[in-house]
């Protein structure tokens, strides 16, 4: 591939980060279409900037599959992108770092009975954290991310917002970022359609033009999440009881790491009546099922509580303010309240106003304002337990 040198002839935006221009921007790089492009118009726009791709496990030899991050090719890829637009490209080892930050994490979470989100971790823990400080050590005045998500200035400082495609839109897996890191990111794709990204893409001749999006886990080849534990924690995964909620043993398991809150097949139990995970006791190494109805959840407990909203979060909260509320990715927001709850482990907690059905300790619990668009986000937590809805 060669570079790029009239870069006046390319019909892309360009676009205004709110630092100087010619101001060193780091871009975060999977070798996926998304950052490349945040890459390329960082660089169409004058910004001088540096490329930065984590090598995260394995050192790309392991698992290579298709829809992987940070893996071999990607990283290859990654690569290419930097020297066909012109800016130098660092490739950092934090295989250690994800592996104790975020594949443990994994193993131990579902070891506890509850559902992990590896992706929240992984910008939580790594690249929200290790790789901005070292964006700044980089003398970077800001860091980019092909993250589809908007980035507002508002009358309080930076705001984050929902993407303007509503499809791609990412907020769900970034609401544990704090309001200093928000201040220092940058996500020049938030207001664009992914069709837009491919052609910019495709318009610079990028070899990431028609590469498939990254699905699922990284790091765990084919879906097959119970043998990472396994790999990780060998010899952890203990044998129990399914029981249903009228208190009935109906057969034996091989580990609570087979199951989820909300899981219908492969039970391994055959009744008249079809059954559902309703939830999993991982200290009495008990699979809990029971009929659809005794999935409805009205309240969330939360901990590790992140607050992006105006105001003192705890003050927001101990006030019962309006919220919308999001408890699964695919899920739209929903109304909901945030109240103050002793039994909580923060003593935060999240009325829904309609029950919902499948929510699994693990997740995240997503707020957003409680306008028309639900289209700021107020910050999240990670549900830590919940409550029943009333039959």
């Amino acid at each position: 591939m060669t570079t790029i040198t009239d870069i006046s002839t390319i019909d892309a935006p360009r676009i205004d980060l709110g630092v100087p221009a010619g101001s060193r921007v780091i871009v975060a790089m999977s070798g996926g279409v998304d950052s490349s492009v945040t890459a390329a118009l960082c660089k169409l726009s004058g910004y001088d900037v540096v490329g930065v791709t984590l090598q995260l496990y394995d050192h790309g030899v392991a698992i290579q599959k298709k829809g992987a991050c940070c893996a071999g090719q990607d990283i290859h890829d990654a690569r290419r992108v930097a020297e066909a637009m012109g800016f130098p490209h660092y490739v950092l080892d934090y295989e250690n770092r994800f592996g104790e930050a975020v594949m443990e994490d994994f193993a131990d979470t579902y070891l506890a009975g509850a559902t992990p989100i590896p992706c929240v971790r992984c910008n939580e823990r790594v690249k929200f954290k290790d790789l901005l400080e070292t964006a700044r050590d980089l003398g970077g005045v800001a860091m980019a991310t092909g993250h589809y998500i908007r980035r507002v200035e508002g009358p309080n400082g930076a705001e984050m917002r929902r993407a303007v495609d509503a499809s791609k839109d990412q907020s769900y897996f970034l609401f544990s970022t704090t309001k200093e890191q928000l201040d220092f990111l940058r996500f020049p794709l938030g207001e664009m359609p992914k069709a837009e990204v491919r052609r910019i893409a495709s318009e610079l001749g990028l070899v990431v033009a028609d590469k498939p999006d990254s699905q699922d886990i990284c790091f765990v080849p084919e879906g097959k999440y119970a043998s990472v534990v396994e790999r990780i924690r060998p010899g952890a995964v203990e044998p129990g009881e399914i029981i249903h909620v009228d208190g009935t043993v109906m057969a034996r398991h091989q580990g609570v790491i087979h199951y989820t809150v909300g899981q219908r097949r492969g039970l391994g139990v055959a009744t008249g009546d079809p059954l559902y995970v309703v939830r999993l006791d991982a200290a009495k190494r008990q699979v809990i099922v029971g009929p659809r109805e005794a999935l409805m959840i009205s309240r969330v407990h939360l901990k590790e509580v992140t607050w992006l909203g105006d105001g003192e979060g705890e003050a927001t909260a101990r006030a019962g303010a309006n919220v919308a509320v999001k408890v699964r990715s695919t899920r739209p927001p929903a109304p909901a309240k945030l109240i103050w709850d002793a039994e909580s482990p923060t003593g935060w907690a999240v009325d829904l106003v309609a029950a919902e059905e499948g929510v699994a300790p693990g997740q995240a619990c997503v707020f957003y304002s409680p306008d028309a668009a639900n289209d700021r986000v107020l910050g999240g937590g990670w549900i830590a337990g919940t409550t029943a809805a009333a039959h």
